[in-house]
C-alpha cells in the first residue's frame, strides 16, 4: 500500500512538473484591431486556442499615442484577465497591433517609444491586418467599409493602400460619409432648398429641427458621430426614401470604383470587410459582386498572423 501511495505521489508530481514546464515555455499571441469606432482584442495560446478577449472604444491614432496606449491596454488587460495569465505569462506574449491612422508621419516612431509589457509588438494599419486575415497571408485585396473606408492590396511582395486619407477629405462610401451627406440634405430640406423626406425629418429631429443646434453639434462631431447616422440612412434607403436612396447610390459608386482600382493594381482577388460592408453589398452591381470573394478570416486573425501566430 505504501509503495502504491509513493508511486501515485511521484506521478502526481510529474504531472504537475510537466504542466508547469509547458506553462513556462508556451508562447501567447495577442491580436488587436484598433479602428475609428472601437478596439477589439483576441488572445490565443501556442495551439491558437482563444483564451481571452477584450474590447474598448475608438483607437484611431488621431487621439494621440498616450491616449491610444491607454485604449489598447484597456482591451488587452480584459483579455489577459480572462485568460488568467500571470505577469510572467504576459512577458511571453507576442502582439500584433493593427491601428487606424498610423500611416501618418511620425506615428509609428512615436509608438515605438511606448513601453508595452509584451515580449514583442508589431504595428501595422488596420487595413493591413484585415487583408492579412481575409486571405490568410496570401496575395489579395480588401476593401474595408466602416466608420471610414480604405482598400489594401498585397501582391507580388508589394503592400499598399488606396484611399483612407481621413474624413472628410476621403473615406468615400463609408459610414461617416453617409452621415455627412444625410446632414447636408437634411439641413437643405429644413431651410426649404430641397423637399423634406422621412430621412431628413429623422435627422433634424435629433436636433429638435433647430439649425443652430445642428451647427453646434457639427462643431464637435467626430467621424464616429457622423457614422452613427449610417444605419438610419440605410434603413430609409431600403424603404424607398428618395434622399436616402440618392446618398446610398452615390456611396455604392465610390465602393465600385474602389473595387475596380484594386483589380487594376494587380490584386488577384478582393473581399469586403467592415461594419457597413454587408449593408452596402446589395447596392452594388451584380457584375461587381461576382468579382468578390468571401474573407477566409477576420482582422483579428490577421493581427495574430502579424504577431507571429502559426
Amino acid at each position: 500500500m505504501r509503495s502504491l501511495a509513493r508511486c501515485c505521489a511521484r506521478n502526481e508530481r510529474r504531472r504537475h512538473d510537466c504542466k508547469e514546464y509547458r506553462r513556462a515555455v508556451v508562447t501567447y499571441y495577442l491580436g488587436i484591431d484598433a479602428g475609428g469606432s472601437h478596439c477589439r482584442c483576441r488572445l490565443v495560446d501556442s495551439d491558437r486556442q482563444v483564451i481571452g478577449q477584450g474590447e474598448s472604444g475608438p483607437a484611431n491614432a488621431r487621439i494621440g499615442v498616450e491616449a491610444l496606449k491607454a485604449t489598447l491596454m484597456f482591451a488587452c488587460n480584459q483579455a489577459i484577465a480572462q485568460a488568467g495569465l500571470s505577469e510572467g505569462d504576459v512577458a511571453r506574449i507576442d502582439a500584433g497591433f493593427g491601428i487606424a491612422g498610423i500611416g501618418r508621419p511620425g506615428i509609428k516612431e512615436q509608438l515605438a517609444q511606448l513601453d508595452f509589457p509584451f515580449r514583442s509588438v508589431r504595428y501595422e494599419t488596420d487595413a493591413f491586418i484585415a487583408n492579412l486575415g481575409a486571405h490568410q497571408g496570401a496575395d489579395g485585396a480588401i476593401l474595408v467599409i466602416g466608420t471610414g473606408s480604405i482598400a489594401h492590396v498585397r501582391v507580388d511582395g508589394r503592400s499598399f493602400s488606396i484611399g483612407g486619407y481621413g474624413f472628410p477629405i476621403s473615406d468615400e462610401g463609408s459610414g461617416a460619409a453617409l452621415g455627412l451627406s444625410a446632414m447636408r440634405h437634411a439641413l437643405r430640406a429644413l431651410d426649404g432648398r430641397t423637399k423634406p423626406t422621412p430621412l431628413s425629418a429623422a435627422v433634424t429631429g435629433r436636433f429638435d429641427h433647430d439649425t443652430t443646434l445642428a451647427v453646434a453639434w457639427m462643431d464637435q462631431a467626430t467621424p464616429r458621430d457622423y457614422a452613427s447616422f449610417a444605419p438610419l440612412v440605410m434603413d430609409y434607403a431600403d424603404a424607398g426614401d428618395s434622399i436616402a436612396r440618392s446618398i446610398v447610390e452615390d456611396a455604392a459608386l465610390h465602393v465600385e470604383r474602389f473595387i475596380e482600382a484594386v483589380f487594376e493594381r494587380g490584386a488577384p482577388r478582393c473581399a469586403l470587410a467592415g461594419g457597413l460592408s454587408h449593408r452596402m453589398r446589395p447596392w452594388l452591381r451584380q457584375k461587381t459582386v461576382e468579382r468578390l470573394v468571401e474573407p477566409l478570416g477576420d482582422p483579428l486573425d490577421g493581427a495574430l498572423l502579424l504577431a507571429g501566430s502559426p
